[in-house]
């Protein structure tokens, strides 16, 4: 067994050998995720401690491994488990500004249908077959790999690998009570920078929701309370509609110091701000997170006390209701309604959208236009206008809408994209980020253009309309705060217009402030949360009473509402109108094509026969096309709206094509159908 006499030196000096591995292993995953040795060096020899500590957390993983004899194997396998984590995280960060958090985890979905989006197919096939050779491999070493060849004292082990773990809560506890570490993130971006990636996944999965406060209580719940009591009654005469515009990635480009534009990107929103209320948005997040801006509007709740990196949409919500401006207004009776061009599922919104009370919600999937997209794929925002008065014509009474656009979305391309842009861009670092801001602000062009159009369209609406447009966060451009005019990064613009004369109110505002400030523009002053920041607002001990209301009304004993919330889940209807199948009609010149006819048809329109999905071509709203078939009076058919990323995919194109031309050239001649 000489052979082996070197295993047995390693085997002496284990425990050591493994915290020497550990350290270097780190010091690897934080290479990826940084993407730069120097800086790597510079983290590691500037902040040692918090270093040692993200190296130990590694090494409390391995302890495992003295459970098996595989131990070989079984470090093999937490080696790859924390490089695998560090190149997800390192390719997220190559597109955008937020690193990989626990709630990425529960947003996995929407990241796999994002993945064609930000990478070519041939390179998404080329990770699925990386796995499987990965896995491949593992499976060849569990099969080959040495046993550990000494006794396994499990009577030992286990003990001393439990008390090892519970060594490490000790350390951490110490850790953050010496201020080593932090529980607040107030970028996580930087927090990953400063705190490793460990450290912060880890946070980001275990630290959610919001923690008791001190001193809640019956009492002081009926304190906070009461601060609203002399606010004055709600207003109860004619009401305007209420739009809510958010605009993806939506920012002016002038703010930018280095960035030169041949004109202004963004003209009429800038003469909007002119004209009527403007000013600084503050949002919570940068380059990501938009259903976050989302949330803190519609719901008027500060992020700032969730776990670092939450999306309630993909916690709370996925279980309770919240009180919000829709279920407020739906009480004084407006119809409440979502408006996205993009699909129902992202970020879970389907599921939420009930859950913050709203009547309807009409997605991608209920759109009329497939082919109106930008050169990522992203649908235009042009096609909002429309939508917008139709959901201000579906009501008698008065509407709250809120729209969320996606035309501004990214990755932005490195390379030319536009044929011929309305506005070329020069002075970025380099010539990389020339292309990308190009895109982008070509982008914000388009955007400030349908703005205009919308604006248009509610001048000449018969009722009053109030338009709140601003943008949810910054783009993914690498952007410091010493580029910014402002010198923040979580901030963009906004703009309050109306069609009816309201007075111009100037002044910078959270997104966490702006449905009580619009409500309390109108003389509406219902639910708790409207009630409270339109009579606390920067007062004394507004941020921390703000804290408590949220952990009542999310988590605690619900002191507001007596002890129950009164918010149902709404039984919301997915687009404004329904999808009727009127007839199907059998081409004549051929037996296994059919025509169905119906209404309110879209791109995302597919059949359903026999309880499976079925390849079917879209016409136009009355019209879809199926063939292959024989249909007979025993089955079972429908027509579904179902998710553009999945509709289509099955579909050939060339027969897509093919089947339309023949309908469009006439060669099939219809006779009465059943």
């Amino acid at each position: 067994m000489k052979s082996w006499k070197w295993y047995d030196v390693l085997n002496k000096i284990s425990l050591p050998a493994q915290a020497a591995y550990c350290w270097v292993l780190y010091f690897v995953v934080e290479w990826i995720c940084r993407r730069s040795f120097t800086q790597t060096w510079q983290y590691m020899t500037e902040r040692p401690l918090v270093f040692a500590y993200n190296a130990y957390i590694i090494f409390t993983t391995f302890l495992i491994v003295y459970l098996f004899r595989k131990r070989v194997f079984w470090r093999s396998v937490l080696t790859v488990f924390w490089l695998l984590l560090a190149m997800i995280d390192g390719i997220l960060l190559m597109n955008r500004v937020t690193p990989f958090t626990g709630p990425d985890i529960k947003n996995m979905t929407d990241g796999l249908s994002l993945l064609k989006k930000y990478m070519p197919e041939v390179a998404i096939k080329g990770i699925y077959a990386g796995l499987g050779i990965l896995a491949f491999l593992l499976l060849i070493m569990l099969i080959r790999s040495p046993w550990f060849r000494g006794k396994r004292l499990l009577k030992v082990n286990i003990p001393l690998v439990l008390a090892g773990f519970a060594a490490f809560w000790g350390v951490t506890r110490l850790a953050i009570d010496k201020r080593v570490l932090s529980q607040y993130f107030g970028n996580i971006a930087f927090a990953y920078e400063d705190y490793g990636y460990p450290y912060c996944l880890a946070t980001t999965v275990f630290n959610t929701g919001i923690g008791q406060p001190n001193n809640y209580s019956e009492e002081e719940m009926k304190r906070i309370s009461d601060s609203g009591k002399d606010l004055p009654a709600t207003n109860n005469e004619k009401r305007p509609n209420i739009i809510f515009l958010q605009l993806e990635s939506f920012m002016d480009p002038l703010e930018v110091n280095y960035l030169e534009c041949s004109e202004d990107p963004i003209p009429n929103f800038r003469r909007l701000m002119e004209e009527y209320s403007s000013g600084y948005f503050k949002v919570p997040s940068v380059g990501a997170g938009t259903a976050n801006t989302e949330f803190e509007c519609i719901t008027g709740m500060s992020l700032h006390y969730f776990g670092p990196g939450e999306y309630p949409y993909k916690s709370i919500l996925q279980k309770n209701t919240c009180e919000s401006v829709p279920y407020v207004l739906k009480n004084l009776g407006y119809s409440t309604h979502a408006v996205h061009n993009n699909e129902a599922n992202f970020y879970s919104r389907r599921t939420v959208f009930p859950r913050l009370g709203f009547d309807t919600f009409t997605s991608s999937e209920y759109m009329p236009e497939e082919d109106n997209t930008n050169p990522l794929g992203w649908i235009k925002d042009e096609i909002l206008t429309d939508e917008i008065l139709k959901c201000l014509d579906s009501s008698e009474g008065p509407d709250y809408i809120y729209t969320v656009s996606v035309q501004g979305h990214g990755d932005y391309p490195s390379e030319p994209v536009l044929e011929d842009p309305v506005i070329t861009v020069t002075g970025a670092p380099n010539e990389i980020m020339n292309y990308k801001w190009e895109y982008f602000v070509n982008q914000m062009y388009e955007m400030d253009q349908f703005v205009q159009e919308l604006v248009d369209a509610l001048e000449e609406y018969p009722e009053d309309c109030i338009l709140v447009m601003y943008g949810d966060h910054l783009p993914t451009m690498d952007l410091t705060v010493e580029d910014m005019k402002n010198r923040y990064l979580f901030q963009t613009e906004y703009v309050i217009y109306n069609n009816f004369g309201m007075k111009k109110q100037d002044e910078n505002i959270a997104a966490f402030q702006m449905g009580a400030e619009i409500l309390d523009r109108v003389g509406i002053h219902e639910g708790n949360v409207i009630r409270y920041h339109q009579a606390r607002k920067n007062t004394k001990n507004y941020q921390v009473d703000l804290e408590m209301i949220q952990y009542d009304l999310l988590y605690g004993k619900k002191y507001l509402y007596g002890g129950e919330s009164p918010f149902e889940r709404v039984s919301m209807r997915m687009g404004l109108y329904d999808v009727t199948l009127d007839s199907i009609v059998k081409g004549l010149e051929s037996e296994h094509v059919y025509y169905l006819h119906g209404t309110n048809f879209t791109p995302s329109s597919q059949v359903k026969l026999n309880g499976d999905w079925y390849d079917t071509v879209y016409v136009n709203p009355t019209t879809l096309i199926i063939s292959g078939t024989e249909l007979d009076d025993f089955d079972r058919l429908s027509v579904v709206q179902r998710s553009n990323s999945s509709t289509r995919k099955a579909l050939s194109k060339s027969y897509d094509r093919a089947v339309y031309a023949l309908y469009s050239q006439n060669k099939w001649k219809l006779k009465s159908g059943t």
